[in-house]
C-alpha cells in the first residue's frame, strides 16, 4: 500500500531535466562530484540536503511525502467528551490537493483499477470532491453528465 519513493533517482531526473552542470551543482551543495552521484542511488536524504536539492532544482521534494501522507494517513481520532491538547507542531489541513494526486487518483478509475467508492473509502475524498474533479479534469466525464 505504501508508495515507494527513491528520492536519489528523483532528484537525478529532475537535475537532468533541468540540465544543470555537475560544476554548478558541487559549488551549489558544496560537495563533490563522488558525494553528489552516491546521492543519486539514495532511496532517502537528510532533510537538509533535500531541502537545500529543492532550491538548487527549484522543485519540492517535500511535497512528494506530503502527498503520500495525504493518501495514506490515519483518519484523526477524537473521542467525544476529550478536551483537545494544543499540538507541539503546527497542523496541516489534509484537503489540499495537488494537480499531480489529482490525476493520480482519476487516473485508478479511468484505467478501472478502483471504482468511485473504493477511492471515497480508501482515500477518505469526499465524493462532491470526487465528481468535481471528474467534471473538471476529464472532459469524457463532463460529457456524460451533461
Amino acid at each position: 500500500m505504501f508508495k515507494n519513493i527513491h528520492i536519489g533517482s528523483l532528484i537525478l531526473a529532475k537535475w537532468k531535466e533541468n540540465n544543470i552542470s555537475m560544476e554548478r551543482t558541487i559549488n551549489f551543495l558544496q560537495m563533490g562530484e563522488i558525494e553528489i552521484e552516491k546521492i543519486f542511488l539514495q532511496k532517502s536524504l537528510d532533510s537538509e540536503l533535500l531541502l537545500r536539492w529543492s532550491k538548487l532544482l527549484e522543485y519540492d521534494f517535500f511535497r512528494l511525502y506530503s502527498q503520500h501522507l495525504i493518501l495514506y494517513s490515519p483518519p484523526n481520532k477524537n473521542s467525544l467528551g476529550e478536551k483537545k491538547k494544543k499540538p507541539a507542531l503546527p497542523q496541516f489541513r489534509k484537503n489540499i490537493y495537488s494537480k499531480e494526486l489529482i490525476d493520480f487518483i482519476l487516473e485508478l478509475i479511468e484505467k478501472g483499477e478502483k471504482t468511485h467508492q473504493q477511492i471515497v473509502d480508501e482515500y477518505r475524498i469526499p465524493k462532491t470532491t470526487l465528481y468535481k474533479w471528474m467534471v473538471k479534469y476529464n472532459p469524457n466525464e463532463r460529457n456524460k453528465n451533461e
